[in-house]
């Protein structure tokens, strides 16, 4: 069992809660570990995510992009091509059969950019759950198509306005709420975080995308020199680079969000010295902290990259250097959701599209026999409104108005 769970890694991780979430998290961590050493679990899971989610996704070669680069040939795994828009799916069946195999009947979770929110919610209304989502207040005016179709798949959607109003905030009511109604509620947490079992339950489920990778790398004989994710929490890259992490190569590119610049507040970067150790929502990482220890405020252009804090085995990996970790401006990624879809005719969501500027950088730098590999973790609908008033300003509010006036008559 030890291949799928662990306490620690190296100083991060553990399980730093109140002693009324001691009972559930045992409970969970039981009933993972009974699911993975069995078949029947990992065969509905599988069923589910062949037959609901549309896996295999494809890995694109961007022909149209490594041209216009010159260098590398860049490789685009389409996870935004999985019902709902992008990664989160995967963890999402995992956890819902998880809780079904437990005898919950209600699901809660957390959610940032949404895109985590609509796949519970989706989930739930195929597996019969009641589900309710938190969502800070800013992340609701941000993201406002992904309330609209969380509660059109029938989940009640509570606004966080405590705090920042965001996906910090949104996980801290995440946890009271479960606190008092876990004997018949599982509490769905996004991302490879939190306190244990959590950071390896999210990892094995989404290493689907690094193993589907995997086997396409050697049945393409690729040469691959490096594999590039955005990591907000972290699920979409550790589960992305799980398959190699043991591995000498390729190289690991871990890509954070630089926001406006580097000052606090400007920037959502917690890799490069700029985090701290500390513990905080039950797990030990490296957090955005100021001199007292208090989480600082985080900004992104992205709702997805904007954590104060990064899952412990990314943490680990980075401290000793199997991931590299570096960090996209917003201006870097609304270039780069431009460019691949005006080459390639996809639209990275902004998340992801901070793996795509840094893949546009480093493509330039290597050898045309190689190859760089991006997970586009999800596609661009959520971000429409961001992106209409950062790279069509002019237009759009003409036609938001005209929406308004209409509306009100």
């Amino acid at each position: 069992m030890a291949e799928y769970y662990n306490d620690f890694f190296g100083d991060f991780g553990g399980r730093y809660v109140a002693e009324i979430l001691r009972s559930p998290l045992d409970e969970l961590e039981k009933e993972f570990l009974k699911a993975m050493s069995g078949s029947d679990f990992k065969n509905e899971f599988n069923l589910m995510a062949r037959e609901y989610t549309g896996r295999p996704t494809p890995l694109m070669f961007a022909k149209n992009a490594t041209k216009a680069l010159g260098g590398a040939e860049i490789y685009i795994k389409l996870e935004g091509l999985a019902n709902t828009g992008a990664h989160k799916i995967n963890n999402v069946i995992g956890q819902c059969l998880l809780a079904r195999q437990m005898g919950k009947k209600r699901i809660i979770a957390e959610t940032g950019a949404g895109q985590h929110g609509v796949a519970v919610a989706a989930v739930c209304a195929r597996l019969g759950f009641e589900c309710r989502i938190y969502m800070g207040e800013v992340d609701i005016r941000r993201q406002r198509p992904n309330l609209f179709w969380m509660e059109l798949y029938g989940a009640e959607v509570v606004p966080v306005k405590s705090g920042s109003k965001t996906l910090k905030d949104a996980v801290n009511e995440a946890l009271r709420d479960w606190a008092s109604s876990f004997s018949h509620t599982h509490y769905l947490l996004g991302s490879s975080l939190g306190p244990s079992p959590y950071p390896d339950m999210v990892r094995e489920f989404q290493s689907v995308i690094g193993k589907e990778v995997e086997d396409d790398i050697k049945s393409r004989n690729l040469n691959v020199e490096a594999l590039i994710a955005c990591v907000g929490g972290g699920s979409n890259s550790i589960g992305f680079f799980y398959p190699f992490l043991e591995k000498e190569k390729p190289r690991l590119i871990g890509v954070e969000a630089g926001g406006r610049g580097s000052a606090p507040g400007d920037h959502a970067s917690r890799m490069g010295g700029l985090g701290k150790e500390g513990i905080v929502q039950g797990y030990k990482s490296l957090f955005l902290l100021d001199e007292e220890g208090q989480v600082q405020p985080t900004h992104s252009i992205s709702a997805g990259l904007d954590y104060c804090g990064i899952g412990p085995q990314l943490a680990s990996l980075g401290q000793r250097g199997r991931i590299e970790f570096t960090k996209a401006l917003d201006r870097e990624a609304l270039d780069a959701v431009r460019f691949f879809a005006g080459h390639e005719g996809i639209i990275f969501a902004l998340e992801s599209a901070h793996a795509g500027a840094v893949a546009m950088k480093m493509a330039k730098d290597i050898s045309k026999d190689k190859a760089i590999i991006v997970n586009m973790s999800g596609r661009g609908d959520k971000d429409l409104f961001i992106l209409a008033r950062e790279l069509d300003r002019d237009n759009w509010i003409p036609f938001l108005k005209e929406e308004v006036a209409q509306y009100e008559e």
